[in-house]
């Protein structure tokens, strides 16, 4: 009678406790590596300065928070400027600036009517309809009167 080498026919080797254990650990082993790189990598000082190497996670979202902010678009900064104009001032002042940004800086035309009509809206929270119709200006079409009747309607 002939012994087979072979354990895939040996008795009480087919599922045991050794080969669970090794498809446990061949599953698990590749993420406790990754989390591991990824916490050394958080570790290390990459800004070359002698400050603390621990980079928390406080450090990142202020990081993303000023990253933000100085990334601003600048037609969002023009509207930001302008709304402020607009209540501060009036809409005929928030208008004429409108006009001469978008003459400095060509690529803020594609964005001047949107400007206009949020300039219209706030005229009509403000002023009211009527009064927010006469400080209509022939700047980016009829943007401004168009954002007037979206918010009178």
């Amino acid at each position: 009678m002939k012994h087979s080498t072979n354990p895939q026919t040996r008795r009480g080797h087919r599922g045991g406790p050794a080969r669970r254990i090794g498809r446990t650990l061949a599953l698990v082993l590749p993420v406790v590596l990754v989390l591991s790189g990824t916490l050394a990598v958080t570790r290390v000082n990459w800004t070359g300065s002698h400050s603390s190497s621990v980079l928390t996670a406080s450090d990142v979202s202020s990081a993303e928070a000023s990253t933000k902010a100085v990334s601003r678009a600048p037609q969002d900064v023009l509207r930001d400027q302008l709304m402020t104009e607009l209540q501060d001032k009036d809409p005929g002042v928030a208008l004429t600036h409108l006009q001469q940004a978008v003459d400095e800086q060509p690529s803020l035309a594609k964005h001047c009517s949107s400007i206009a009509r949020a300039l219209g809206r706030a005229a009509v929270r403000i002023y009211g309809a009527p009064r927010a119709q006469s400080f209509a200006r022939p700047v980016c079409d009829t943007a401004f009167a168009s954002g007037i009747l979206a918010a009178h309607s």
